[in-house]
C-alpha cells in the first residue's frame, strides 16, 4: 500500500455523485457510527446523518470493531458501477465520546477560514 495521504474531512452526506469529493481515488477522512462489520470480508458499514458508507478494512490491524461505536477512517474512495462507493481504509480509529455536532461545526469553520484565506491570497 502506498504512503498515506492526508484525507479531506467530509461528512457522509457529502459523498453524493454530484459532490466534488466523490472521485475515484480521492483521499478522504470520514466519521460515522459502525452499523455492520464482517470478519470474513473485512467490510464495515458506517452511518451518520442518514447516510452510509462501506469501508474496506483489510489493511487495518488490531482495531476492535464494536457495533454502535464511532469510528474515523482515512483512505481512498473507490467508485462502484452503481454510483455507490467503498473507502479503502489505510488507517482507522475508535473515537467514542466525540461530540459529532461540535466536530461538524469545527469542519464548517475550517472550510470558511480556508475559503477566506484562499480569497485573500489570490488578491
Amino acid at each position: 500500500m502506498a504512503a498515506i495521504k492526508s484525507g479531506a474531512s467530509v461528512t457522509l452526506l457529502e459523498l453524493q455523485p454530484s459532490s466534488k469529493y466523490f472521485k475515484e481515488g480521492a483521499s478522504l477522512r470520514v466519521t460515522g457510527k459502525l452499523q455492520e462489520y464482517s470478519v470474513e470480508t473485512a467490510m464495515a458499514v458506517i452511518a451518520d446523518l442518514g447516510a452510509t458508507l462501506k469501508i474496506d478494512t483489510q489493511h487495518l490491524r488490531e482495531l476492535g470493531f464494536r457495533i454502535g461505536s464511532i469510528f474515523q477512517f482515512i483512505g481512498e474512495l473507490h467508485i462502484q458501477p452503481n454510483n455507490g462507493a467503498i473507502l479503502q481504509a489505510c488507517t482507522g480509529r475508535n473515537i467514542d465520546g466525540i461530540d459529532l455536532d461540535l466536530s461538524y461545526q469545527s469542519l464548517q469553520k475550517l472550510r470558511q477560514f480556508q475559503a477566506e484565506h484562499m480569497k485573500s491570497a489570490a488578491t
